[in-house]
């Protein structure tokens, strides 16, 4: 029997796009840090982003890890710190890794919605079966995008891979889910848009899977099969039938 949801987020419910190699994204914050006495230009800028990204994902011993957005500021602002005698306080100082991380988002940020239906179809489902959100991201940016579609409320738990160090098809961030939930594998699907993230890993978990063809998320991966597959949303609540036989 069929007792939980567990869904992926950006790309199965969220059409969100965004551009991590815009150059208007770190002129922004070029200009942003130069209020508080660092000087960055905005190319060192970018290669000092993806070589402390790279540089965190090569030391972590994690098989699948995943990166952590302001440690990674809080690292930059070590090697280019403030100047002491800008006109700020050290509690905004202490926030700047923070601040700079949203401010990351919010400029590489060009696109955030809601699949056609998402709503009308969570709220069917809602209060028949426990629904999770399972997702690969920043948990900063992750809390506030459910908020900004209107998603928040909907799931318990919320597991974001940032607040632990490693992501999907890592299996045990699906055990965590269900074992919040108090279900087992036989008693929920995971439902996603990634064939090797969602589909695989939930396999791994001992899940069904409904793979939803959006626009976005690897479509293939070998030697991987969904156990049903559709190309709307509002598909959903017939492949959650079918898999409930």
């Amino acid at each position: 029997m069929i007792r939980g949801l567990l869904f992926d987020l950006n790309g199965t419910l969220i059409d969100i796009g965004t551009d991590e190699g815009r150059d208007d994204l770190y002129r922004v914050l070029s200009h942003f840090l130069s209020y508080y006495g660092v000087d960055l230009g905005a190319d060192e800028l970018r290669e000092l982003y993806f070589e402390l990204n790279r540089k965190q994902r090569r030391e972590s011993e994690e098989p699948y890890p995943e990166f952590d957005v302001v440690a990674l500021f809080r690292e930059m602002l070590e090697r280019h710190p403030p100047d002491s005698s800008a006109p700020a306080g050290p509690g905004v100082l202490r926030k700047l890794p923070d601040t700079l991380a949203r401010l990351f988002r919010a400029a590489s940020l060009y696109r955030l919605q809601l699949y056609p239906e998402v709503l009308a179809v969570l709220d069917s489902l809602r209060g028949r079966y426990a629904m999770a959100a399972v997702s690969d991201g920043q948990s900063l940016w992750e809390r506030a995008e459910l908020r900004a579609t209107g998603l928040n409320g909907y799931f318990d738990p919320v597991i974001i891979s940032g607040e632990l160090g490693f992501r999907k098809p890592d299996s045990r961030i699906f055990e965590l889910a269900l074992s919040l939930m108090g279900l087992r594998p036989d008693e929920a699907l995971f439902i996603g848009n990634d064939m090797y993230r969602d589909v695989l890993g939930a396999h791994k978990c001992g899940m069904k899977t409904i793979f939803f063809q959006s626009n976005q998320g690897e479509r293939r991966s070998r030697g991987v099969e969904p156990d049903y597959i559709i190309y709307r949303f509002d598909e959903l609540p017939a492949a959650i039938e079918f898999l409930s036989r």
